[in-house]
């Protein structure tokens, strides 16, 4: 029930079709009796920089969820940002602070490695490939690097992107080694899709999947289908394998607490959300 006392979280991004969020903190809320909603708003890349300012002013804000593709746009419209945005470059969550400043802070990272490591894959002295350093790929690779990872390889078809990135680290994490240049997933302990890469039908892979071992941990990021192309491919060859929305699962309830909610943990959200692809 929506009322005149509802307090609105936008759901910032584009295209809107694969977002899950929604059908995860609404059944919470409405759970919980707490009167607020998560609405998806489709802003397309030239709107962005006006309209969050804007949005962010309504009387009923309670903050904004950033998503693709304005992770990485959003950092110079903040007053303020946390320590994982500093080294990430990028941003999936706002709030409006009491004197109407904007507070930014990264929960990708968190979320992804609680459910790597959740499903029993140690990530301390672990070697890993991101590939894509967009916002969420920058977010994971912080946070592997911050759990202990001992080798990070990173790949972006944008090489400037992941170079970015790679200083970035090497500069938070100098006994880190961090390497650039190649999305082949041979030797590596975990592997992960960060690119838009299997969210629409025929897409290509992410990396080469036959160079993938199956004693490999691989995850995904895309959400708009439980398991895309190439976590059916990697999941053939013998690998572990994580899906999109666990990442959301699992950063959810420091979301909640980021915007001044009571928490919950992965399994109750899990028990409630009413997910559709």
């Amino acid at each position: 029930m929506i009322s005149g006392h509802t307090r609105l979280i936008a759901h910032i991004g584009v295209p809107t079709e694969s977002f899950k969020a929604p059908m995860i903190y609404n059944p919470y809320f409405e759970d919980r009796g707490i009167d607020a909603v998560v609405v998806p708003m489709g802003c397309e890349v030239e709107d962005f920089p006006a309209f969050l300012p804007l949005v962010a002013r309504l009387r009923n804000f309670a903050g904004a969820l950033i998503t693709m593709p304005h992770k990485v746009s959003v950092v110079p419209l903040l007053d303020e940002v946390s320590p994982a945005v500093r080294i990430c470059g990028a941003c999936n969550a706002v709030r409006r602070d009491a004197e109407g400043r904007l507070i930014g802070d990264m929960f990708d990272g968190e979320g992804f490695s609680r459910g790597l490591i959740r499903k029993g894959r140690t990530v301390a002295g672990a070697s890993a490939l991101v590939v894509g350093t967009g916002g969420v790929g920058s977010a994971i690779a912080a946070s592997l690097a911050g759990a202990g990872a001992a080798r990070l390889a990173l790949y972006d078809i944008n090489a400037a992107s992941a170079e970015r990135l790679a200083a970035s680290l090497r500069a938070a994490c100098p006994d880190l080694a961090v390497e650039t240049g190649s999305n082949d997933p041979a030797g590596f302990d975990i592997v992960v899709n960060a690119t838009p890469m299997g969210m629409a039908e025929g897409d290509p892979m992410p990396l080469p999947v036959e160079r993938l071992s199956p004693e490999t941990f691989v995850g995904e990021v895309v959400m708009k289908r439980e398991e895309t192309a190439f976590l059916a491919a990697a999941a053939a060859r013998g690998c572990r394998t994580q899906i999109g929305t666990d990442m959301l699962f699992e950063q959810i309830p420091a979301y909640l607490e980021f915007f001044g909610y009571p928490s919950t943990t992965a399994d109750e959200l899990r028990r409630l959300a009413r997910i559709s692809y």
